[in-house]
């Protein structure tokens, strides 16, 4: 009884361990190297909320994270609450802030090898992001190969130039979320700087702009590969809804 206790033990931590490596499948999150918005002195970082409780929905469930930004490596985080225990959590687990000190380059990701891309947001998320074809490219391929595109807040932003092989937007009549302009103040220099709205250019390329009227109500949209949230609120449960999808294909 005793071997045999011993032997099930053996398999239940292979189990743990194997899924801890991410033996379910790899998702690659894309964030920014902005550290100001634009061109001014006002500071811009990457919502480390957004980006440590999606991660901890992921490693949870056995799927392995890499890290992305355009230029690679250290990346600008605020918007920090200690007072949250997942994000303190990482905010002192070595292996985790490494990360986040050395994101990798586009140039260095093969997309076949995710099953989704998830765009964390901050005001960093604006720049450097939308415009990077490479980043598109990784993108794109993921989503021909039938993953899932997800995003939160201004990480949207990251989705506006994608575009499928008959140069359309990938996302036409499709409803996207993100940080709508309702809540934005637009007569602040940060507005200013942005190089475009989220929710006019989602629009303009027929995508059907999705969002609540109220903050941080976790608002979020699925629409077929699709995944996308309002705000911080809704980081949880675009990740969760990330591994719904991927458990029924």
């Amino acid at each position: 009884m005793e071997k045999l206790a011993y032997s099930l033990m053996s398999i239940l931590l292979l189990i743990c361990c194997t899924q801890d490596n991410g033996d379910k499948g790899k998702i690659l999150f894309v964030t920014s190297n902005q550290h100001y918005y634009g061109n001014t002195t006002i500071n811009a970082s990457n919502h480390f909320a957004e980006i440590v409780l999606a991660y901890d929905v992921f490693v949870k469930k056995g799927y392995a994270v890499d890290i992305l930004s355009p230029k690679g490596g250290a990346i600008p985080i605020g918007y920090i609450s200690t007072s949250d225990s997942i994000q303190k959590k990482y905010l002192y687990d070595n292996t985790f802030m490494n990360q986040l000190k050395t994101t990798k380059r586009p140039e260095d990701i093969d997309a076949l090898n995710y099953k989704a891309i998830y765009y964390s947001g901050g005001g960093a998320a604006m720049f450097g992001v939308a415009e990077n074809r490479i980043i598109q490219e990784i993108a794109e391929s993921i989503y021909t190969q039938g993953g899932i595109i997800s995003a939160v807040c201004h990480g949207t932003a990251g989705l506006v130039n994608l575009k499928n092989k008959q140069d359309t937007p990938l996302y036409q009549n499709k409803a996207i979320s993100g940080y709508p302009d309702l809540f934005e103040n637009k007569e602040a220099e940060y507005f200013k700087s942005f190089p475009f709205s989220i929710e006019e250019k989602i629009r303009e390329n027929n995508g059907q702009f999705k969002y609540s009227n109220k903050s941080r109500d976790e608002f979020y949209v699925v629409d077929g590969n699709f995944i996308t949230g309002q705000d911080p609120s809704s980081t949880k449960l675009v990740a969760q809804k990330v591994l719904e999808s991927l458990q029924n294909q």
